[in-house]
């Protein structure tokens, strides 16, 4: 229910609440506030950000529940927008939207815990390694020391933004706290920490166009529809699909420094799922836990809304923080259509003219912007990283033409869409062929041959070309039986089930199958390619299709799981078995 006051006497400094509709808070008497600017509500200290301003006054949209909150309570500006700290400390642990820890929170959450809750732990203390020296000339984004133990990667404490000069003092190798100086430049104190507003991309000095692949360890995207480093992607399906299990499981195995997993609107459960699986499991890159090398940013579905539109922010403000170190982050955000369903309910409550579906007109507009701060840069201090954004996008009932499914599309670099029919056969990965895209691998493909991989691009098109004729030749084959049709599309029809059981299905339980390397699924898909260049060629030669049908694959389908995740030679030995028992055939 709305609550509204015609008073909005306030001392100064201070404005008065005037109205409250669920999140959207109205507040008057606030003449000096200004857009984005946070402020603190009521006896709670609720916090609020300012989303619009007419005269004195000011909408707000409140990142807690507002029950309680009446008219004519205060709300006190804070002076600037939503910051988070940044500094040592943030892998291995799991924050809200708010960046408030979560790791040591109590089972249930109120506005008591304002945003300087996110100073918890502000009291630890770190060693601070510095690897500069008095009297330097630095430049923005040069590293100044490291903080041994804070990860699985070095924590490196960098000049700020816009603090290069000459280094007039350095701390001496030595416990500091998160609130201490390490250093002085041109004047300016730098500390072990830095607060920087959340919605505002971090700069870098620019952003490159050469491609790089970015492993995920599932063939059917490493092979079919790879992902570059920097680029934005999203995976999108219906229910059941299995878009968390695949996000998950590119959480595990990709080849990134850091991963920032961002839990927007999901089920609770799921994300107990994700600390339990990533504190327990082994990271193959540092044998460490891979939770080391992690940062959970939840806003489960029984959070506050408006704290889920922020998490995304969140997410991708951690890992572009990583990536001015110089590392290759992954932000996973899951998922983006609770995002936007947040940013509906919050338009509509402010009486915007609503757009498609009831979604606020400027939503292409904010998907493009979280979607561009995707990117591979040269840093300010002159190192190569990234920052790689995967998005799952749920469309209801599995309607691929809602609104945010179609305006993704336009702002993405590949599409993964799952199919409830290969996931309900048990096929996982589900990604679909037919509906997904990579606008990256042409310029992959070139990367690859620079590697020594020149067929890379040629076997990709003819595992595509064999998987659309079955297809085809599916639907014909059930309407006049795969019997009647001529030995060439036998073989073809062969092909594409060799390619979707043998290929692109992985099992996430096995240990030599959850993760596949690039040299693995190359020996893979050239095992089923020549396969089924063997048995074209035995039809050339007369051999009936009854007779080619007949052939045990079972080592073809078995490959994957009979060998190491990067035994490729394992592979070409099973390859070179099969090409034969096809070839003795008459």
């Amino acid at each position: 229910m709305d609550v509204v006051s015609g008073s909005t006497s306030a001392p100064v400094g201070q404005g008065r609440t005037v109205r409250v509709s669920g999140p959207l808070v109205e507040a008057g008497g606030l003449a000096g506030v200004t857009m984005g600017e946070i402020l603190h509500l009521g006896a709670g200290r609720i916090s609020a950000e300012v989303v619009a301003i007419e005269g004195d006054r000011a909408t707000l949209q409140a990142y807690e529940y507002t029950g309680g909150l009446r008219v004519g309570d205060p709300a006190q500006p804070s002076g600037g927008p939503l910051t988070g700290l940044f500094g040592p400390g943030l892998l291995g642990r799991a924050f809200d939207g708010l960046m408030r820890p979560l790791t040591d929170a109590p089972v249930w959450l109120g506005p008591e815990r304002s945003v300087e809750a996110a100073d918890a732990g502000a009291e630890a203390r770190w060693r601070f390694v510095p690897s500069a020296r008095v009297g330097d000339t630095v430049r923005e984004g040069e590293m100044l020391g490291t903080v041994p133990g804070a990860g699985a990667v070095e924590h490196r404490v960098m000049v700020p933004a816009g603090h290069g000069g000459t280094l007039t003092w350095l701390a001496e190798e030595g416990e500091l706290g998160t609130r201490d100086h390490v250093a002085t430049v041109a004047g300016r104190e730098v500390r072990l920490t830095e607060r920087w507003p959340l919605r505002r991309p971090r700069p870098v000095r620019e952003r490159r166009s050469d491609v790089a692949p970015l492993h995920t360890g599932q063939r059917v995207l490493d092979l079919l529809f790879p992902v570059a480093r920097g680029a934005a992607t999203a995976v999108t399906g219906g229910f059941g699909t299995g878009k968390t299990m695949l996000l998950q499981q590119i959480a595990k195995w990709c080849d990134a420094d850091v991963i920032v997993y961002v839990g927007c609107g999901e089920r609770g459960n799921e994300m107990a799922d994700v600390l339990d699986d990533f504190a327990r499991l082994v990271d193959a890159r540092t044998g460490g836990r891979l939770m080391d090398r992690t940062v959970v940013v939840a806003n489960t579905s029984n959070m506050p809304m408006m704290a889920r539109e922020l998490s995304i922010y969140t997410g991708i403000g951690i890992a572009e923080y990583y990536r001015d170190m110089g590392y290759d982050a992954v932000v996973i955000a899951d998922s983006t259509s609770r995002w936007a369903e947040a940013l509906r309910e919050f338009a509509n409550r402010r009486g915007e003219l609503p757009a498609e579906e009831g979604f606020p007109a400027d939503l292409a507009s904010e998907l493009a912007a979280f979607y561009e701060r995707a990117g591979r840069v040269t840093t300010l201090g002159g190192h190569d990283a990234s920052v790689t954004v995967v998005g799952a996008v749920s469309p209801p009932g599995g309607d691929l033409s809602e609104p945010v499914t179609t305006i993704t599309q336009r702002f993405v670099r590949s599409m993964w869409t799952l199919d409830r029919d290969l996931a309900y056969a048990r096929h996982y990965p589900a990604v679909h062929w037919g509906g997904s895209f990579a606008r990256d691998a042409e310029g992959l493909a070139r990367w690859q041959a620079v590697q020594g991989d020149a067929e890379w691009a040629a076997r990709r098109a003819t595992a595509l070309e064999i998987l659309a004729e079955a297809d085809r030749l599916a639907s014909l084959a059930e309407v006049i039986g795969v019997n009647s049709l001529p030995g060439r599309e036998r073989v073809i029809v062969l092909g594409g089930r060799l390619l979707r059981e043998a290929v692109l299905a992985q099992n996430a339980l096995s240990t030599n199958d959850a993760t596949c390397s690039d040299r693995k699924g190359a020996a893979l898909l050239d095992l089923v390619l020549a396969c089924v260049d063997a048995c074209h060629a035995a039809v050339a030669r007369g051999v009936t299709a009854t007779a080619i049908e007949a052939v045990d694959v079972g080592p073809v389908l078995r490959a994957a799981q009979a060998v190491g995740p990067d035994d490729a030679d394992g592979v070409a030995a099973i390859r070179e078995r099969m090409l034969a028992t096809i070839g003795g055939l008459r």
